[in-house]
C-alpha cells in the first residue's frame, strides 16, 4: 500500500474520531485527497457529487420515506399492531411475538430500520413492560426486530446496492423475504421457549373467530398497503419507483378519507419532514460517492482485490472474512455510507469466488442491518435507550440473544445461497 493510501485512511479515521458527521468525514477526506494526490481539478469532484444525487433510482427511497412518515402520523401502524396481536398474543410470550411480527409488517412498507424503531418502539416497549415482560427482553426485542425494516423489502440499503451494482432491484427485493421470515420465526421460537412456563406474564385469551374477523376487517386497508406494493411490483403492473409513489398516494387516501386519522393541514408538515430526511440521505450519498470517486482514482479497490485474491483461494473463507469485516464496519458506519463505499470495493472480487452479485447484496444488507444494534454507533441502541431511559451498556447487553438469532440466519443464508435465490429464479430475475 502506498503512502498516499495510508494518509487517506488516517484522515478519514481521524475525522471520525472527532465526532464529525460521517458525510462530512467522507467529503472532507475526498477533497484533501484530490488536492494532495491527484492532478485533476476539484471541479470533477463537484460534478461527481451532483451526479450522484441526480439519480432516478433514489426517487424510490424518497417516496418510501414519505410513506413511512404518513403511516407513523396516522393509524395504519396501530392497526397493523392489532392484527399482529390477535394472531399470536394468546400464545406464551405472545405480545413479544406480536412485536416482531408488527416490525415485519411495518418494515414491508417503510424500508427503514430507524423509522420502524421510532414508530413501534414508543408503543410496544411500554406495553410489554406493563404486561409483565422483563425490561431486558423488551429492550432487546424492540431494538433488534426493527432490522427487518431493511431486510424485508422494500429496503433502502438494497435500493442503493442495486443502484451501484445494476442488479435487478425486484430480484434483490425477493432475496430478503426468506431471511426476514427466518428471523421472525427464530425470535418467536426463542420467545416461546423463554416464557412457556412463566405464569406471571400476562397472556391474552384465545380470540374467537368473530374477534379475529373484526380485527382483520378493521386492519384491511392497512394490510392492503404491502399487498399493493409487492403485488404491483412482481405482477409487472408497475416498477419499484412507481410502487413507492402508489404507496404514498394510497396511504394518504386511507388516512385522510377512510381512517380519518389525519387532517389536511398535517400533510404539509409530513411532507416537509420527509423532505428533510430525504435531504439528509442525499447528503450522505453525495459524501460517500465523492469518497468512492477518490478510491477509484487511487485504484484502491483494485489493490484490495489483488491482495485478497493472493491470500484467499477458498470461497468459504472469503465469505467468512467478508462477514466479519462487514459486521465490524456496521459498528461504525451507517448502511447508506457503507453500501456506497464498500459495494464498489467488493464487487470486482465476487466473480473470482463465484459469488452471485444478488446474493452478495443480501449479505451486505443483513450485515449492515445488524450494525444498527451494535455499539458504539448503533443508532437503534440510542433510540430505544432514550425511550426506556437506559444507558448504552444496558441496551447492548439486552440485544445479545436476538443478535445471535440474526447472525445464525446470516450464517445460513451466506452458505446456502440457493435458499435465498430460489425466489428470484422462480420469478425470472436470475
Amino acid at each position: 500500500m502506498e503512502t498516499s493510501h495510508i494518509i487517506i485512511m488516517l484522515i478519514l479515521l481521524g475525522c471520525m474520531a472527532t465526532y464529525i458527521p460521517v458525510f462530512m468525514c467522507l467529503f472532507f477526506t475526498a477533497v484533501l485527497g484530490f488536492l494532495l494526490f491527484t492532478d485533476l481539478p476539484l471541479l470533477l469532484l463537484v460534478q461527481s457529487l451532483f451526479r450522484s444525487m441526480d439519480n432516478f433510482a433514489l426517487v424510490v427511497v424518497l417516496f418510501f420515506i414519505l410513506c413511512g412518515n404518513i403511516m407513523t402520523a396516522g393509524t395504519i401502524v396501530d392497526k397493523l399492531i392489532k392484527v399482529a396481536n390477535v394472531l399470536v398474543s394468546w400464545l406464551p410470550g405472545g405480545l413479544g411475538m406480536a412485536g416482531v411480527l408488527a416490525c415485519g409488517l411495518f418494515g414491508a412498507i417503510s424500508g427503514s430500520t430507524v423509522a420502524t424503531v421510532v414508530a413501534l418502539g414508543g408503543f410496544m416497549i411500554p406495553a410489554l413492560i406493563e404486561n409483565g415482560y422483563p425490561e431486558k427482553y423488551t429492550m432487546g426485542l424492540m431494538t433488534t426486530s426493527p432490522n427487518l425494516g431493511v431486510i424485508i423489502p422494500p429496503s433502502i440499503g438494497m435500493i442503493l446496492y442495486s443502484m451501484i451494482s445494476n442488479v435487478s432491484l425486484e430480484g434483490l427485493f425477493l432475496t430478503g423475504f426468506i431471511p426476514g421470515v427466518l428471523i421472525m420465526f427464530g425470535v418467536c421460537v426463542y420467545t416461546f421457549m423463554v416464557f412457556r412456563k412463566r405464569k406471571e406474564i400476562v397472556r391474552m385469551p384465545i380470540p374467537s373467530f368473530r374477534e379475529v374477523l373484526l380485527v382483520l376487517k378493521e386492519g384491511f386497508w392497512s394490510l392492503m398497503l404491502p399487498a399493493i406494493i409487492f403485488g404491483g411490483i412482481f405482477s409487472g403492473a408497475f416498477t419499484a419507483n412507481e410502487a413507492a409513489v402508489v404507496a404514498c398516494v394510497y396511504a394518504f387516501i386511507v388516512e385522510l378519507f377512510i381512517h380519518k386519522s389525519m387532517k389536511l393541514n398535517q400533510v404539509k408538515n409530513i411532507t416537509v419532514s420527509s423532505a428533510v430526511t430525504s435531504a439528509t440521505l442525499l447528503i450522505i450519498v453525495g459524501g460517500a460517492t465523492s469518497f468512492g470517486r477518490l478510491l477509484t482514482l487511487e485504484n484502491i479497490p483494485g489493490i484490495i482485490t489483488e491482495a485478497v485474491l493472493s491470500t484467499i483461494q477458498s470461497p468459504v473463507v472469503f465469505l467468512f472474512a467478508i462477514n466479519i469485516l462487514l459486521l465490524i464496519v456496521g459498528m461504525f458506519m451507517d448502511i447508506i455510507s457503507a453500501t456506497m463505499i464498500l459495494g464498489p470495493v467488493f464487487l470486482p472480487m465476487l466473480d473470482a469466488f463465484n459469488v452471485n452479485w444478488m446474493h452478495f447484496g443480501l449479505i451486505l444488507t443483513v450485515n449492515l442491518a445488524i450494525g444498527y444494534c451494535t455499539p458504539p454507533m448503533g443508532v437503534s441502541l440510542y433510540i430505544t435507550g432514550a425511550i426506556a431511559n437506559r444507558d448504552l451498556i444496558y441496551v447492548s447487553k439486552a440485544v445479545l440473544p436476538f443478535i445471535a438469532i440474526q447472525m445464525a440466519v446470516l450464517f445460513i443464508m451466506t452458505y446456502m445461497p440457493d435458499l435465498v435465490l430460489w425466489l428470484p429464479r422462480l420469478m425470472g430475475f436470475l
